[in-house]
């Protein structure tokens, strides 16, 4: 008996040898493909370049769904659609502009480098009030009785004691988001957000704001760090009107498309596994970081597969979501569906962080899951550092793990430079790196390969 278990034993750590080292061949192949003949440079300059920023319900929306079509039937889908829904429909309108001059001591005038938040209202003609600054929402409520009538400028900044700078913009982005309802609460009529960034320049960051219906919709911009910092630092030593002209305006909802591609699987058809990223950009810059590059990853990975002539087992699926920016309308859509459909969903990806240096994935399921996950790393790890964290995914797979608990996990870049970028003028092609782009694709096809694989 010891002896038979003892020949299972070796079997066992044989079979599982020789498919680990299966496994690390056919990802090897993967990654030289990608490396060696990938287009997901090229798709992204094309992106950029020739149809540029794709806000839900603008002109570069619809080119960009009608390319991601074509090149998901290029790259070789089994089958490729358009998944409609209907997306907000909100334009800037115009350049927005802002300054401020002095009330008291010398008198100062200075242009703001400002862009109005997202879903915001305009000004109408200019509006012309005193800057309150509020540090944060205690000092709002402290100060409530003396913001009536005022411009109230947030300025809070970024937290720059923390390493990963995705919890810096979770625990700022409520003054971009809740911000001017608050202030609105106590009559305030036009509000300043101190740009959602920790980077060095100028340049402001838009981002959706949301409108509390209980009180007034007042006009909001973000202002750029360097005049942020002018604007504190002037209002210690006296007072300031600002000047505000914005334009945005929401017009009716609009149809827009997530954009499919499909490898059927050959032996549970029937299992779903998801791979995206959001195909919608804000306006200011192209969208190259946010989120071109997570859909040329995305595309990049259907390619690789196909011409390795990869059969999957399970059914891939590969989206370009509709309006992540400012509704989530495509990813809501996408889990509505699937419901509605039967569909059982084993896993979903996301890439929507940039196309900077891969370290890793969050992830977002069971702790068995977790384990088999991260009991991939050595398989991974010749391609990043494969740092497996709990808690993860993207905001267009979250419906999916919402409504049916499906495991998600995103794709975790190195994040030290991606709010330099982020919903700004600089977020271009240029900014994107061939290799490091490459490398998240690489580390994504990996992980999708090994789900399909041995499930989860």
């Amino acid at each position: 008996m010891k002896k038979f278990l003892s020949l299972l034993l070796c079997f066992s750590f044989a079979f599982y040898a020789s498919a680990q080292n299966s496994d690390s061949i056919f990802i090897r192949q993967i990654s030289d493909y990608i490396l060696i003949k990938g287009k997901s440079y090229e798709d992204l300059r094309y992106l950029t370049k020739k149809i540029g920023q794709r806000l839900s319900g603008s002109p570069g929306m619809y080119k960009a769904e009608q390319w991601g079509l074509k090149i998901m039937q290029e790259a070789g889908a089994d089958q490729a659609w358009l998944q409609q829904c209907m997306v907000p429909h909100w334009e800037r309108g115009g350049n927005d502009l802002a300054f401020a001059t002095s009330l008291s001591g010398k008198k100062t005038k200075k242009n703001l480098d400002v862009i109005a938040l997202g879903n915001s209202v305009g000004t109408g003609k200019a509006l012309t009030k005193e800057v309150i600054e509020i540090k944060n929402f205690a000092e709002l409520e402290a100060k409530k009785d003396q913001v009536r009538g005022k411009i109230v400028y947030y300025s809070y900044p970024f937290n720059n004691t923390l390493v990963n700078t995705f919890h810096a913009y979770r625990d700022a982005g409520g003054y971009r988001g809740q911000g001017p309802s608050r202030a609105a609460k106590y009559g305030a009529v036009g509000v300043i957000v101190r740009s959602m960034s920790n980077s060095t320049d100028n340049h402001p960051h838009t981002g959706s704001t949301t409108y509390n219906d209980s009180f007034p919709k007042i006009p909001a911009v973000a202002v750029g760090l360097q005049d942020a910092d002018w604007l504190s630092e002037q209002l210690k030593n006296g007072r300031l009107n600002v000047t505000m002209h914005t334009h945005g305006k929401f017009f009716p909802d609009t149809i827009g498309h997530n954009v499919i591609g499909e490898l059927k699987g050959t032996e549970f058809p029937n299992e779903y596994i998801t791979i995206g990223g959001h195909l919608d950009s804000w306006d200011p810059g192209e969208g190259a970081h946010d989120d071109g590059a997570g859909c040329v990853q995305t595309i990049e990975i259907l390619r690789a597969f196909k011409a390795l002539g990869y059969k999957p087992k399970r059914t891939i699926r590969f989206v370009l979501f509709a309006n992540e920016e400012n509704g989530l309308r495509g990813g809501n859509k996408y889990a509505e569906e699937a419901k509605t459909k039967g569909e059982k969903h084993i896993f979903a990806l996301e890439s929507d962080a940039g196309g900077f240096t891969p370290i890793g994935f969050g992830f977002t399921g069971s702790e068995a899951q977790y384990q088999k996950i991260v009991s991939w790393r050595s398989l991974l790890q010749p391609y990043s550092p494969a740092i497996i964290n709990r808690g993860g995914g993207g905001a267009d797979i979250g419906p999916l793990n919402r409504t049916q608990e499906t495991p998600v996990a995103g794709l975790s870049p190195d994040s030290q430079r991606y709010f330099d970028y982020h919903h700004a003028r600089n977020d271009v092609f240029e900014a994107v790196n061939k290799r490091e782009l490459q490398l998240g694709a690489i580390n994504m096809a990996a992980l999708v390969y090994l789900v399909d694989q041995y499930g989860l």
